[in-house]
């Protein structure tokens, strides 16, 4: 009886708790940022040609995980997360390392200095995803900010707990701020990114760098982030059938009452889903590294991504949202056969240089 009581209890605080934010957040839905549509029919049938043959390969490598057990399911999305763009060429070198018990992998384009560095969080739901699986973004932005990246295999779910994840993270971004591929150096550069899962794991971690008073990145990226882990921003469900990428997952969620998703990712996190730290858009986003957020206007996480980046503004951060027209979610990891890639590269490059 005890066990109930407290489980009815935490529901209720769950169920106060996203009808006040919901409420205080929708006055960060406007103004929607910087938008990038291609006007020129070339471009156009190019992404449109190059995005035919990517969802193609999505539903022929994820079909037979439908009917997969769940831990079978999350075994096969790890392999297939791994091996979907491990065919594509890279410039850069990829060695092992391990960042104070994070194991991570360098990755560095020719010619890069590596006393510049930069942190990369891998997306993948928090349950998949590697160093090997981004390797396209990783070589990327070792070559357009001229700098090593240091991605981390940070632990996943649920195999541990979510707050383990965000204890990688730091010990990760401590480690490179006084470490090179050679050894311990001062670093003349910090960066930090991630994409998705990553995103979210990204601006959790500047949080916590201002408040413990650690050296700032110089710059942040996030593509495509998760922000609010309650899942109650507007694109949850206005984009919901035309997001290629997560309409799978957010259709079995949209299904679920939203106590019981929020209740259900307590239980499943092991960690309240209103704590800043896994919900950062929940948090103080006042004095914050200077941020860009890439989103896509037609996924579910667009208004995840919207809503920080407002939010961030008005409490003085440097905050900047861009968003493309009619791509996928982390639509990057397809350069470089996609031109929104390449263009989405080309805004994150003159970012950063920027914020030398």
């Amino acid at each position: 009886m005890t066990l109930v009581i407290i489980a009815v209890t935490t529901i209720v605080i769950f169920m106060a708790g996203l009808w006040l934010q919901k409420d205080k957040l929708a006055q960060y839905d406007l103004p929607s940022g910087k938008v990038f549509a291609f006007k020129d029919l070339e471009t156009r049938s190019a992404n449109t040609i190059a995005l035919e043959a990517i969802y193609s390969q999505l539903k022929a490598s994820s079909g037979p995980s439908e009917v997969m057990p769940w831990k079978q399911r999350t075994k096969y999305l790890r392999k297939v997360m791994d091996e979907f763009r491990s065919h594509i060429p890279i410039v850069s070198v990829c060695t092992q390392t391990d960042a104070d018990g994070v194991p991570a992998e360098w990755v560095i384009a020719p010619g890069a200095d590596t006393n510049r560095r930069f942190l990369y969080i891998h997306g993948g739901a928090f349950i998949a995803g590697s160093p090997t699986s981004h390797r396209v973004i990783t070589s990327k932005l070792s070559e357009i900010s001229n700098s090593a990246v240091l991605a981390i295999d940070y632990r996943l779910m649920p195999e541990h707990k979510r707050m383990e994840c965000v204890e990688d993270c730091r010990i990760a971004y401590d480690w490179l701020l006084g470490n090179a591929v050679d050894g311990p150096s001062k670093a003349t550069s910090i960066y930090v990114a991630g994409d998705s899962a990553g995103g979210n794991l990204t601006l959790s971690l500047l949080a916590w760098v201002r408040d413990t008073q650690r050296r700032q990145p110089n710059a942040a990226v996030a593509l495509s982030p998760v922000t609010d882990m309650r899942m109650v921003n507007p694109s949850i469900k206005s984009n919901l059938h035309s997001d290629v990428m997560l309409k799978p997952l957010a259709k079995r969620l949209s299904k679920l009452p939203r106590w019981l998703m929020v209740a259900g990712g307590y239980f499943v996190a092991q960690h309240n889903p209103l704590d800043p730290v896994i919900s950062p858009l929940l948090g103080d986003l006042s004095g914050l590294a200077p941020l860009l957020i890439q989103a896509s206007e037609i996924e579910i996480l667009r208004d995840d991504g919207r809503r920080y980046v407002n939010k961030a503004a008005v409490a003085g951060s440097d905050a900047t949202l861009q968003l493309w027209a009619d791509m996928p979610h982390v639509w990057q990891m397809f350069y470089p056969e996609l031109p929104a890639a390449t263009e989405a590269f080309g805004e994150i490059e003159a970012f950063l240089k920027r914020h030398v």
